[in-house]
């Protein structure tokens, strides 16, 4: 159990069925009257996020979120394939398990397949990966007078905003949580 006084960001709560991820909590002490915490919780299965206010005494019980690593193997059709590396158990997951998590990973690279009581509810690329471009058009001299941008699709299919420098056949860095481009490799 954690009470709302020990609330801290990231923590994960059970409150009326669901599970909770704590993205921001405020402590407020007013002058007058008596101390609450302030709260943004994410539901995790849902996606949605919620405004709640607690009496810093409300206790609730502290979810456990399983992330395993797994091995992305391939998609077919809707369902997306992934392997535990150390006891080769399968699983296969479907597009609304998956959203537009692995928009940046490659076939048989490696992931974190996040649960809660056996129900998967997300997949965790990594944070960095490293993709070939495939399709670029080419930059024009004089056009870098505000560090402009251009698109790139990489190997996976996904677009990037790229610098004009950046040709087919580059290899670049890119942060996967937000999507950009980060440097050739």
């Amino acid at each position: 159990m954690i009470s709302a006084g020990d609330f801290r960001n990231g923590i994960t709560l059970e409150m009326e069925g669901s599970v909770y991820q704590i993205l921001e909590f405020q402590h407020v002490k007013p002058g007058k009257g008596a101390a609450f915490v302030r709260t943004k919780l994410k539901n995790i299965i849902s996606g949605g996020v919620v405004e709640k206010t607690f009496r810093p005494t409300e206790k609730f019980p502290q979810a456990r979120i399983d992330r395993q690593e797994m091995q992305y193997l391939y998609s077919d059709g809707d369902l997306y394939h992934f392997m535990n590396t150390e006891t080769y158990d399968q699983i296969a997951l479907n597009q609304d398990a998956i959203g537009d998590a692995l928009k940046f990973v490659k076939e048989n690279e490696m992931v974190k397949i996040c649960s809660h009581n056996g129900n998967v509810f997300a997949v965790e690329p990594p944070l960095f990966v490293e993709l070939e471009v495939t399709d670029t058009e080419p930059g024009f001299k004089g056009d870098t007078a505000t560090g402009a941008t251009k698109p790139a699709t990489v190997e996976t299919g996904a677009t990037v905003n790229v610098p004009l420098f950046v040709e087919t056949g580059d290899k670049l860095k890119i942060d996967t949580r937000t999507g950009e481009y980060l440097s050739r490799v």
